[in-house]
């Protein structure tokens, strides 16, 4: 197997832990082709001036988070700047004092190909970086020297032009005015200037007041505005040269749980407002996923399904079955991988594991279609059993046998005598292999 080390490590630890990995994706990438395909096709269109907005819905364990994590590393790989948001009671598209702090854990969580986390700084220096590039190209400059008032003053004529650019977009001018404000920072060394229009453009200023003294701009990025200048911002990383912008929401599953009806139809229109600017191609490059169960989406009391232009837009395929899908529509209904494809991926785990820490493989083929046929005749185990819960109770079986040898695999990998009775009709699943 041709694995990095820094990719087999993220893979064992996320999946150990019971999350997506960070990293390394495409290794454990079973039964997902279909949607790998039409990801790659998506992000392609955004990055040529398209928007998208996708729905991800399956049941607990079907592989939306995981999904989510592919459009992040793809993204990555192709120079978009990703941020991802966990929606909660807390932390709504709409909703006095939730929605700036589900604005401010997207910034915070913004990434770029070097940079997992807290990327904004990268994107504004080289922001700035750029622009210098261009000014001594054009001037024929022959300094990059930043103490040089000639080439300082090119900068600043040059910037000004640029951040022109944004003050059609509701929310650029004081986006722009921030914008100046960081650059100042950056050629005085004010660092307190920098930090200042950073916690400004992370949604952390509560009043007005504070950021005229600080900013001198008279708006800040509130619970009404935040998708005014996520907009600006998808515009503001493509001008610096990003591909463009991915926001993933995961755990919408949030919003169809708020019982006062009228909070909830505000954070469907909000839906509704992000649906209709990608269709009508009003803003481009910008790719927004919504991760959610099928009551999130389906169910007509509560649900998207309740919401009458919501449910005109997101009526899945009806001609669509498990064997012939359209990824193409904005809902795509994920199933949980089969039991023959979790032997794949756990045969793919094994090895893995193998060439991480250096050991012969001595778990058989065999031996995992029995660990699988245990998991999955447990009582319970159509509706608790999850292909998470099965990797990270394979994990425990591989790093129990490294660290002690006498271990008796077979109390791990054999299948319990009584258990086999019950379980035969599993085996037929693996006909592939």
């Amino acid at each position: 197997m041709k694995i990095s080390r820094r990719d087999s490590t993220a893979i064992l630890e996320a999946l150990s832990g019971g999350v997506v990995p960070s990293r390394g994706l495409q290794h454990i990438m079973v039964g997902r082709k279909d949607e790998g395909k039409q990801i790659l096709e998506e992000l392609k269109s955004v990055s040529e001036g398209e928007s998208i907005v996708k729905f991800l819905i399956g049941d607990f364990g079907s592989g939306k988070s995981f999904i989510q994590g592919l459009i992040k590393q793809v993204g990555l790989n192709h120079d978009f700047v990703v941020t991802k948001a966990d929606l909660s009671a807390d932390k709504r598209l709409s909703g006095v004092d939730r929605a700036r702090p589900l604005y401010t854990d997207l910034i915070k969580s913004m990434s770029t190909k070097t940079t997992e986390g807290n990327a904004l700084n990268e994107v504004l220096d080289k922001w700035i970086t750029n622009i210098q590039s261009k000014v001594k190209k054009s001037d024929d400059f022959n300094t990059s020297d930043l103490n040089d008032a000639g080439l300082v003053a090119a900068i600043k004529i040059a910037i000004t032009e640029e951040v022109k650019k944004m003050d059609f977009l509701s929310g650029g001018y004081d986006f722009s005015t921030v914008l100046v404000n960081y650059f100042e920072g950056f050629i005085n060394g004010d660092i307190e200037t920098q930090r200042n229009a950073i916690r400004w453009i992370s949604g952390e200023y509560t009043t007005r007041t504070e950021a005229r003294q600080d900013l001198g701009v008279r708006s800040i990025i509130d619970d009404e505005s935040y998708y005014d200048y996520l907009k600006v911002l998808s515009h503001f990383v493509q001008d610096v040269g990003y591909a463009g912008l991915i926001v993933n929401f995961d755990e919408a599953i949030n919003l169809y749980k708020i019982t006062h009806t009228v909070s909830r139809e505000r954070n469907y229109e909000m839906i509704l407002s992000m649906f209709n600017d990608c269709l009508q191609g009003s803003l481009g490059g910008l790719y927004i996923t919504f991760s959610g169960t099928h009551d999130f989406l389906k169910d007509e009391r509560r649900g998207l399904y309740s919401y009458g232009a919501l449910r005109r837009r997101l009526e899945v395929n009806r001609y669509e079955t498990d064997e012939f899908r359209d990824m193409s529509q904005p809902v795509i209904q994920l199933t949980p991988l089969k039991q023959e494809e979790i032997f794949v991926l756990l045969t793919i785990i094994r090895d893995i594991h193998a060439k991480h820490h250096k050991y012969d493989i001595s778990i058989t083929s065999d031996e995992i279609k029995g660990f699988i046929i245990q998991k999955f005749s447990m009582p319970g185990a159509d509706q608790f059993t999850t292909v998470g819960h099965v990797i990270k109770r394979f994990l425990d079986g591989l790093n129990i046998l490294l660290q002690n040898p006498t271990y008796d695999k077979g109390r791990i990998f054999i299948q319990e005598q009584e258990e086999a009775g019950e379980s035969l009709n599993v085996m037929d699943r693996f006909q592939s292999t």
